[in-house]
């Protein structure tokens, strides 16, 4: 392809459709906008800065290990990694971690893992995950085939194989997709980017039974749901099922890039030497920041104080839903993983909400996300309400109007 005459393009390639605002820097929950605006931050980085912005233990973790050594490869021990991997494993029902970059790489690594697993076991023609409607697993060419939605494979080429589909919360539609290359099923125990859609306790301890009667793997997805997102360290603590594989990452790096593959003894014999690997993942400063978040995270009094803000930051919400049918229709969700399904155009109201100095996060089904940090205090909480509430009375007043104004033509 000639490259004499340019096609006009932003030196950053254009893949997002960006707000035109930028952050100068970050205190607690709120961002501070190079023009001195103050924004309250609901959307966390999409549920990544778990313990807001500038905390004075990551920021020591960080420069502590900038001081020392950034990387090594994996060529070598890392400290950091063996000390987060105890720890996980202390906290989880898992036996061993593999650290990545993303929570894309997570997911690869999850996925490339329960099919080993089949293979290791003499059954390698068990490669098929079991996925569900409304899914997202990240961005990679196997993790839009994961999350099956037609905008993020759309012009991608032939979908990669290995992924079924159907629909979520629907185990007799399990039952049948099941086949002579079921792997196991691939599942995020409340879909974030999907419209905080739950799985209900009932059919993920369906898909558990499923899975031991059918000798396959249980994989969960908490990329976006674990580190204290939902009042629990991860959201499988609160469903009495546990998974044979689990993807994390977003919270457990607190803004720095880190994602782990977390798993059983039996579910990992497969991963021998050079069957995967990563050159960044697990670096000495990404293990010295999740080291901290998760010395934080995990403390019993931390994630009560998250679910005692969600429970008020809740009950504020469903009072706006109560009063304002014309905007929200409901609440969804669990701890501070939390969305309005509105009535309005979801888009509309985040960008009303960002004129508020509220920033939200807008997913499927025309929802607005509320990821805030998980250190906000209840009157922060109380703030968000009350610019939520000021935007669903001027909506509410402006569908009014537009009622009135069709009924006297």
């Amino acid at each position: 392809m000639s490259t004499a005459a340019k096609t006009p393009i932003s030196p950053v390639l254009p893949t997002y459709a960006r707000a035109d605002i930028s952050f100068e820097r970050g205190e607690g929950a709120w961002l501070i906008a190079s023009n001195g605006d103050r924004y309250l931050d609901f959307g966390a980085g999409v549920a990544v800065n778990a313990l807001g912005h500038a905390h004075p233990k990551l920021i020591e973790a960080l420069t502590g290990q900038a001081q020392k050594v950034w990387h090594v490869s994996n060529l070598y021990q890392v400290e950091g990694q063996t000390k987060l991997a105890e720890k996980l494993i202390s906290l989880t029902f898992a036996d061993t971690v593999f650290f990545t970059n993303s929570g894309a790489e997570a997911l690869e690594a999850s996925i490339k893992m329960a099919r080993k697993y089949h293979a290791a076991s003499g059954n390698p023609e068990r490669y098929e995950l079991i996925t569900f409607e409304g899914a997202f697993h990240g961005r990679t060419l196997a993790t839009i085939a994961a999350g099956g939605q037609e905008k993020y494979l759309d012009g991608f080429g032939p979908r990669m194989p290995g992924f079924v589909q159907v629909p979520l919360n629907d185990i007799e539609a399990v039952k049948a997709a099941i086949g002579d290359n079921t792997a196991g099923f691939l599942i995020e125990p409340i879909q974030g980017e999907g419209g905080i859609r739950e799985a209900s306790k009932d059919f993920i301890k369906a898909l558990r039974k499923l899975a031991d009667e059918h000798g396959l793997l249980l994989v969960f997805d908490e990329v976006q749901s674990g580190v204290g997102r939902t009042g629990h360290l991860f959201a499988y603590m609160d469903l009495g099922v546990v998974p044979d594989i689990m993807a994390s990452a977003k919270g457990i790096g607190g803004g720095f890039p880190l994602g782990a593959c977390l798993a059983t003894a039996e579910a990992a014999k497969g991963m021998t030497p050079g069957t995967h690997g990563s050159t960044y993942g697990g670096n000495p400063l990404a293990m010295a920041v999740g080291n901290a978040v998760i010395d934080e995270v995990a403390q019993p009094e931390f994630l009560e104080h998250v679910r005692r803000v969600a429970g008020r930051l809740t009950q504020g919400l469903s009072m706006l839903a109560d009063e304002y049918p014309d905007v929200i229709e409901t609440v969804r969700g669990r701890g501070l993983f939390l969305g309005l399904k509105c009535k309005a155009p979801n888009t509309d109201i985040q960008k009303a909400l960002m004129a508020k100095g509220l920033l939200t996060v807008a997913a499927g089904d025309n929802v607005v996300r509320l990821l805030p940090p998980l250190i906000i205090s209840e009157d922060e909480a109380a703030d968000a309400v009350s610019r939520i509430e000021s935007v669903c009375a001027a909506l509410s007043q402006s569908r009014e109007g537009d009622a009135s104004g069709a009924a006297a033509t």
